[in-house]
Order: C-alpha cells, then structure tokens, then sequence
C-alpha cells in the first residue's frame, strides 16, 4: 500500500466563493510534490505541482501581479 507523509500549508479565500488549499506531500518513494485543491462550490480539482513547476506557476502569478 502507498503512503504519503501530509503536510498543512495554506487555505487561500478566493473571490466567488472559491477555497484553495496547499499540501505538501512526500511519497513513501521520497517524490515530494505541492498538491493544490481548488473548491468551486461542490467540485474539487487536484493539481499536484514538482518544484520546477511551482516555480513557473510562482513566476507567472509574480508577473501577473506587477
């Protein structure tokens, strides 16, 4: 069975009633990935983020915000 070590991060209140949630999660295997939950009303998307990723995606926000 696979187990994976659950780290709290961040719940982020977004506009229109939207949640996202930050995990990070470390693999029995030692992969460690950000997992993002976006809640949008009854629907949930997982998105889980490799550090190369999350690194683009925070340079993107990061520009966008400027």
């Amino acid at each position: 069975m696979n187990s994976e070590n659950v780290i709290e991060r961040e719940l982020h209140e977004l506009p229109f009633g939207r949640l996202i949630k930050s995990q990070e999660i470390e693999h029995e295997s030692g992969l460690k990935m950000l997992r993002l939950t976006i809640r949008e009303g009854r629907r949930f998307t997982l998105i889980d983020l490799d550090e190369s990723s999350a690194k683009k995606l925070s340079a993107d926000l990061s520009d966008w915000v400027k």
